[in-house]
Formats: C-alpha cells, structure tokens, sequence
C-alpha cells in the first residue's frame, strides 16, 4: 500500500479554522463582514493557501460564505435560518438531555453547574461575550454526556451557527436583562428531576424566546443599515 503523508498546511488550515471559528463566535469578526484572505494570511505568518483551506472548512460549517471572485463573508442569518435552527434545537436538544440523564447523569449536573455558574459570573461583570461562551456551554453538556455519536454529531453540524446567533445577538440582553438566565436554571432542576416532560416543554419556549430575540435583533440591524 503507498504510503500516506499528512500535509503540514493541513494542519495549519484547522488550527486557522478553529481560530476563525472562535472569532465569528465571539463576535471578533461581525456576522456579514467580508474576511481579508490576504490580511489574514499575513496575520498568521502563512501563505494564503491555508486560509483559503480553512475558509472552505468554516464553509461547511455554515459560518462562512465562499463568493468566487468576490471573496469570503461571515455568514449572516435569514429569518428562515433562525427558525430551522429552532425547530432543530426543539428536536435534538430535549432527546440529548434524556440521553445524558441515563448515560451519565453526575457529570452532565456538574457540567451545567459549572456552566450556570460562569453565566450569573457573567451578568455580574456584563460580559456578554463570556455569558454566550457559558450558554454554549450548558447546552453542549447534554451532547457531550449523552453517549450517543450520531446525536453529538449532528448537533455540531450546527453548533458553531446557534453559538454565534447566542453570543452576537441575544447575549448582549441577556446580561442587560438576564430573564432567561432564570430558564437555564429551570432546565438543571427539572434535569436533576428526571422530568422531560416538563423540560421539553421549557425548552421550546426558551428556543422560541432566543429565536424571536434573533429575528428583532437582524430587523433593527437592518433598520439601522439596509446594506447589511
């Protein structure tokens, strides 16, 4: 069998992805802004190949839009992206919870423990920035102790895009007024109770709340600047 060799700029364009990754997320680079290739190659000491290798991962992702000769831009949310991101987070979150309360109910707890913790740590210093990261944080819990590869998978498909709507778009009020920081610990008693009936039930309003956040938020974006 030829032998397989792994190509430095390979590994290169992950870590540039994943860096990337971080800055859509946490808002370093807005939702809709055009990506420099140039710029950015320059600003990891590398040659534009890697950038352009990992733009194209970042575009399977969903988070980034590849224009050929036009160049690259940050995705930016339809009202109709926002509500099939919804519907998902309805289907799969509740199962994942279940999951996890059978799979590895201990560590899930102190996972969300943790997660609910850093939010009201959050609010306190009205960091938005590290509120989403703790949002994200609680939520993934679920997947990453449910034991199930096919659920944990599926939910990164979306998982960078529901993590960068959060922190660009809902956590900004939520540290402003943090009403649905009570919800989050609603969703670790009825966890610790075992009651997913109860739980499914908060998670659909708890979705349809950020959900409708994220729809007022890209209309007064785009009062503000019909470009956008």
């Amino acid at each position: 069998m030829t032998a397989f060799k792994l190509e430095p700029a390979k590994s290169l364009a992950v870590q540039i992805a994943a860096r990337l990754r971080q800055a859509i997320i946490e808002g370093e680079l807005a939702l809709g802004s055009q990506i420099p290739e140039e710029t950015l190659a320059q600003s990891f000491g590398v040659s534009r190949t890697p950038v352009r290798e990992a733009l194209n991962q970042l575009q399977l992702q969903g988070l980034v839009h590849v224009r050929p000769q036009v160049g690259s831009f940050v995705f930016y949310p339809t009202v109709d992206d926002v509500t099939e991101l919804c519907q998902f987070r309805c289907v799969i979150e509740p199962r994942a919870a279940e999951l996890a309360y059978r799979n590895d109910k201990i560590s899930t707890v102190g996972a969300i423990e943790a997660a609910i913790a850093e939010m009201e740590s959050a609010v306190k210093r009205r960091d938005t920035v590290a509120y989403g990261r703790a949002d994200t944080s609680l939520h993934e819990a679920m997947f990453t102790h449910c034991g199930n590869t096919y659920l944990q998978e599926s939910y990164k498909l979306a998982a960078g895009k529901i993590a960068a709507l959060r922190t660009n778009l809902s956590a900004p009020l939520d540290v402003r007024s943090p009403d649905s920081f009570s919800e989050h610990r609603k969703f670790l008693k009825l966890f610790i109770k075992g009651d997913f009936e109860a739980f499914e039930k908060l998670m659909i309003v708890h979705v349809k709340g950020s959900g409708d956040t994220y729809v007022r938020a890209l209309q007064t974006k785009a009062a503000r600047d019909p470009a956008a």
